[in-house]
This record gives C-alpha cells, structure tokens and sequence, in this order.
C-alpha cells in the first residue's frame, strides 16, 4: 500500500518508521521549522496550495490512503485533508495524540484562542511564561506584562516586547522548574497540545503554584475518523478493505 502521512509530529515521524518496512510511506512536512526530524521513507516538504492544490496531488500520486498526523493545532490542513480526501475519493484517518487534563492542584483558565488568552493575562499574572509557538505571539504585545516565550524557531520578525528563547523538547521536570524560578515565572500559557515530550511544564507549574492559561484544540472537521495511538492507525491499515 502506497499512503500519504501528514507529519511533522513525533507521532507521524514513529509511525512512519513503523510503516516503512511494509508500506510505501511519503511524509509531507510543512516546512515551518527549520530543524524538523526526518522521517523514514519518502519525504516531500512545502504545503498543497490548499484543498485544490491536494485534490491535484492525490490525482497525481494515487495512493491507497491518506493519514493526517499533524499537530492538533494544524486546523487547517485537517480541514484540506478531509475535504479533499473525500472529493478523491481517498480513505483518510486523523491521529490525534490524547489532550492534557487537569489534576489536584492544578488552576487552569481555560480560553479559545490566543486573542482570549492574551485578554484575561493582566488579570492571572505579571510574568508570563509563552509556550504556544511562534504563531500567535503577537497577540502578546500589548497586554503590558514580562514575557518569556519559547519557540522552537525565532519568530520573524523579531519581537522587542519579550524575551525569546529556543528550544526543542522533551524537556524534563528538573529543568523547567529552574527556568520558571530563574525568570520569576507567575503564569504559564500554552496550548493543549498533549503528549508527554512537552508536560513537564505543567507539573512545574503545578509544584510550584502557578496558574496556566490553556487554549482549547480546534475542533476537528465534522465526519473525521479519528484515533488517538500510531497502533490503531497501524490496525486500521492492515484492515481488510471492501
């Protein structure tokens, strides 16, 4: 079987490597950081051009099915995928790695974007501690506050506003707790993202006392298969097809 994996993700780059041995796997990236991981197989990079920049790729490179393991914040590209899949006529499986949930001690402050987030700020904290990427930072810039922000690649262009740091995870407990301590951290904002190579933030957050700003997962296309594990996305492709 010949499949088109979405990727960019620590999921889509296990996955392929799983897959690689039995499948023709092509792993599209995005290209938006510089330094992402190259998955096993075939690689292609830069975006469709949108829905009908896909629909001519899928006609143009037939595979068997397509799996979207972006990043659950990727909104728009699940939403290509879906529509376009289904004017092919491509099955299509979405994997979603689990969100974060909160536990005993925990104050979370739950908005929908980072507009909301950056509004209810100046009433959580004084120094915040950015964890969202580089998208959105800008909605920062006025809220007046200290704010450290971590990317994985420099924001473009370069914010006066805040101090930026770079850094990839898995980030340990050790580490983020010295990093919250050093810059007199008062409040964490980040995204629901899940999985565990980035959590490490919110126990800090939580040993410490600190409160967390959480901005919602957009919700996903309606009618969109979903799972959450690369094993089930393996099961399902192994299936017998009708």
């Amino acid at each position: 079987m010949k499949i088109l994996l979405l990727g960019g993700t620590g999921e889509a780059r296990e996955l392929a490597q799983v897959l690689t041995p039995d499948f023709h796997v092509i792993s599209s990236l995005a290209g938006r950081t510089t330094d992402a991981h190259v998955p096993a197989g075939e690689v292609r990079r830069g975006g469709f051009g949108g829905v009908d920049g896909l629909v001519q790729w899928l006609r143009d490179n037939p595979v068997d099915a397509v799996v979207d393991a972006t990043h659950p914040f990727a909104a728009v590209m699940t939403e290509h995928a879906v529509e376009a899949t289904r004017l092919v006529g491509v099955p299509l499986l979405v994997l979603r790695r689990p969100g974060w949930t909160e536990t005993r001690g925990d104050e979370w402050h739950w908005v929908s974007s980072a507009t909301a987030a950056a509004r209810i700020l100046p009433a959580v904290g004084s120094r915040a501690f950015l964890t969202i990427g580089r998208q959105g930072l800008g909605d920062f810039a006025g809220t007046g506050l200290w704010i450290l922000a971590r990317c994985v690649d420099p924001p473009e262009p370069a914010p006066s506003w805040c101090e930026v740091i770079l850094d990839r995870g898995p980030f340990e407990l050790a580490a983020e707790l010295a990093l919250l301590r050093e810059h007199r951290i008062d409040v964490l904002v980040t995204k629901d993202s899940g999985g565990a190579q980035t959590s490490a933030k919110l126990v800090a957050a939580r040993e410490l006392g600190l409160p967390v700003v959480m901005i919602r997962r957009p919700a996903l296309p309606a009618g969109a298969a979903v799972v959450e594990s690369v094993d089930q996305v393996v099961n399902w492709l192994r299936a017998p097809r009708r």
